[in-house]
């Protein structure tokens, strides 16, 4: 299936030409999983989040992030997309959000990075 998100089609590129410029396979990873059907990309809670992923840490969701739980971690978390309850609870708790194309730029090695889901 052919994907029709002009947008999503633009980072797809992107993500590929920094995995090769770069030497960075995580790029590559993503865009395979951002490749892949909408109904079997992740969606992660935010209790996920608070579960798994230690403070200071960066966390990348190939999918969207859901507002479900409670989040006391400072943490970064790039997604495609965020539900308004899961972006105001990563703040809330002194996180920061970002677009996946935000931290290709901010980290164009993709060092330090976790993907979730």
């Amino acid at each position: 299936m052919a994907k029709n998100n002009p947008e999503l089609i633009k980072l797809l590129t992107e993500l590929r030409i920094q995995a090769k410029k770069k030497n960075a396979p995580i790029w590559r990873d993503i865009a395979e999983r951002l490749e892949r059907p909408l109904r079997v990309w992740p969606e992660v809670n935010v209790s996920r989040i608070e579960r798994y992923a230690n403070e200071g840490d960066v966390i990348l969701v190939p999918g969207k992030v859901l507002g479900s739980g409670v989040l006391t971690k400072r943490v970064t978390v790039a997604a495609w997309k965020f539900s308004n309850s899961a972006k105001e609870k990563i703040e809330k708790a002194g996180g920061k959000t970002m677009t996946i194309k935000e931290l290709m730029r901010k980290n164009p090695k993709g060092s330090n990075v976790r993907i979730m889901g």
